[in-house]
């Protein structure tokens, strides 16, 4: 029996991967913001309240806490999903830097606090894997939406480097980069043949953290994409509306 942390548990995306890994019989510890829905999320899956922690993950001072609450409930953790994080309006953010900073502390600084605390627990440990769902939005900087992206790239950037530092002590660092979901935090978006059903996409999650796949494209056809669009020469890629 698997020992998880979902950090996050309220996402769309989450919930899918909690379904899945409890009807394994894994061990789960669900931390989300929003109180009610964590709770429904327990009764749904029959999930103790001792293994349950209702908290503002955007609160750093917090984070050695709620890490170590999680840890002593499950007398032990083996691995992590980090599936939280903000999508403001970019033209909000453009013109309100407290906003612009608010969504870079929840989407970059509060996520790089965490995986710093659980990095060296799981050092110590010997054994353990990270994953995170990030973006294809990180790949390359785009006016529609370069403030999360810029967010999401600098998580990708630190998973780099924290998966080489933890490559000799067995530790898998998983960056999940989806592309376009239709989830509640997209809901206000347009939908074209390019979305995909979060059901699907916590499906994947959950086996690519089986098979401990490092870096992932959900669904596999935006790894293409992506490449494109970052081969797309400067002067060409300035000019285009996207």
């Amino acid at each position: 029996m698997k020992k998880i942390l979902i950090l996050g548990a309220n996402s769309d995306i989450a919930k899918e991967c909690a379904n899945i890994w409890k009807l394994r019989n894994e061990q789960l510890f669900l931390v989300g913001r929003n109180e009610d829905n964590l709770k429904k999320i327990a009764i749904d899956l029959k999930i103790e309240n001792k293994f349950i922690l209702q908290a503002d993950l955007s609160e750093i001072t917090n984070h050695e806490e709620i890490f170590n609450k999680a840890i002593s409930a499950m007398n032990g953790l083996d691995f992590v999903l980090i599936s939280y994080g903000v999508l403001s309006e970019q033209k909000k953010c453009e013109t309100d830097v407290q906003l612009a900073l608010k969504d870079i502390n929840i989407n970059s600084l509060s996520v790089i606090s965490f995986l710093t605390i659980m990095a060296n627990f799981f050092e110590k440990q010997r054994s353990g894997k990270i994953a995170v769902i990030t973006s294809v939005a990180g790949d390359r900087g785009r006016s529609s939406n370069y403030l999360y992206g810029c967010s999401k790239a600098m998580i990708s950037t630190f998973l780099s480097g924290l998966r080489q530092r933890l490559f000799k002590y067995n530790i898998k660092v998983i960056d999940i980069k989806p592309g376009l979901v239709s989830t509640k935090m997209t809901k206000n978006f347009k939908k074209n043949i390019l979305w995909s059903d979060p059901k699907i996409i916590g499906k994947k999650i959950v086996k690519i953290i089986d098979q401990g796949k490092e870096v992932t494209y959900l669904p596999s056809f935006w790894f293409y994409l992506m490449f494109l669009i970052k081969i797309i020469p400067l002067k060409i890629f300035k000019r285009l509306k996207f």
